[in-house]
């Protein structure tokens, strides 16, 4: 089990960091614009952020954590991808449900829209919530970075550093590991392929950047300062949730109580993990709880979502949270008084 989690937080972090990556290579070639216009757009950006929450899985909640670690999304953003987000439990809802699982995400997404603009009328400082503020993207004005210096690839790997010798390791680790199942997915399926496309891509960055760019945007930025805290922070909680689930059956917490159901799914959805809410995925499939409770427990859970959000800023986890469990709750109680 502790192999299968070690596996698990290396899949995570992996793409956290190609994200990461990807992010900050985008940034530099459009010069920061693409990065100035969705700052100004705040719809745009919960939108987007509601949009990469509400596809199935994890990999666009991760997303969304990265470009918010980069500053690029307001918290509103992120809060508008968490309640969007169903984790690995939408492909067992879109398998049991369809029609009633594409009708809840509709709803969720709609719900992250507006959360997210209400949020950030009350969060408008990220300063109080991301920690680390300060390492934001940077585009250097004194200088015209080209990431692609035909005339010095071969120089280059000629005179590889080992900054980039660690990196173009690490990632070809990670892509055999994906290819033979080691890391992701064992089938082969949409998640496994955009794994591949994307540390294939990230493994071409970082061959053919300038030394620039790989010291300043990706060793100082988001591999000394974001990586091993994503890695031990994921890791860490995985291993806390494994040992939880050992010593706690979640199903002997159902009471014949629909108020009290309500309770433990909200309660529930706080766990960072993609299994406890099969629970209410499962009681509503056989008839034993309403919609509006499997609402609640979708709004609350993001799955493994929010881990990574552990290694940027714990205050805004637990804010996240917060906002998430008084959504979700109230949610589900009008839900209730409505009989649906």
């Amino acid at each position: 089990m502790i192999i299968q989690i070690l596996k698990h937080s290396l899949m995570i972090t992996g793409f956290v960091f190609i994200m990461m990556l990807l992010v900050e290579y985008i940034n530099v070639q459009t010069q920061g614009n693409w990065n100035e216009r969705l700052k100004n757009s705040r719809w745009g950006q919960y939108a987007l952020a509601a949009f990469l929450g509400a596809t199935p899985g994890c990999l666009g909640a991760f997303s969304v954590v990265a470009l918010y670690s980069h500053n690029v999304v307001s918290f509103g953003a992120l809060v508008a991808a968490m309640i969007a987000t169903s984790g690995d439990e939408a492909y067992v809802m879109l398998s049991l449900f369809p029609l009633k699982a594409v009708w809840l995400t509709v709803i969720i997404f709609v719900i992250g829209l507006v959360s997210g603009y209400v949020t950030d009328l009350f969060f408008n400082n990220r300063k109080h919530l991301l920690e680390y503020f300060d390492h934001g993207l940077e585009v250097h004005a004194q200088e015209s970075c080209n990431c692609f210096p035909k005339g010095q690839l071969l120089k280059q790997i000629k005179e590889i550093t080992f900054q980039r010798t660690l990196l173009i390791s690490m990632l070809i680790i990670f892509l055999i590991g994906l290819l033979y199942g080691a890391f992701g997915p064992q089938e082969w399926n949409w998640i496994r392929i955009t794994l591949l496309v994307s540390a294939g891509f990230a493994l071409f960055v970082v061959l053919t950047v300038p030394e620039h760019f790989l010291e300043e945007h990706l060793w100082e930025h988001v591999v000394k300062i974001h990586l091993p805290k994503i890695f031990l922070w994921t890791f860490g909680a995985l291993i806390l949730i494994h040992f939880l689930s050992v010593y706690l059956d979640l199903e002997l917490w159902i009471k014949a109580n629909y108020l009290t159901i309500l309770i433990i799914a909200v309660l529930v959805g706080i766990i960072p993990e993609s299994g406890p809410h099969l629970v209410f995925v499962t009681l509503f499939f056989q008839g034993s709880i309403p919609f509006s409770i499997l609402l609640a427990s979708s709004i609350v859970q993001d799955g493994h979502g929010a881990l990574p959000l552990l290694a940027v800023s714990r205050k805004g986890f637990v804010f996240l949270k917060i906002i998430n469990v008084i959504i979700g709750f109230t949610v589900g109680l009008l839900g209730i008084l409505m009989h649906w």
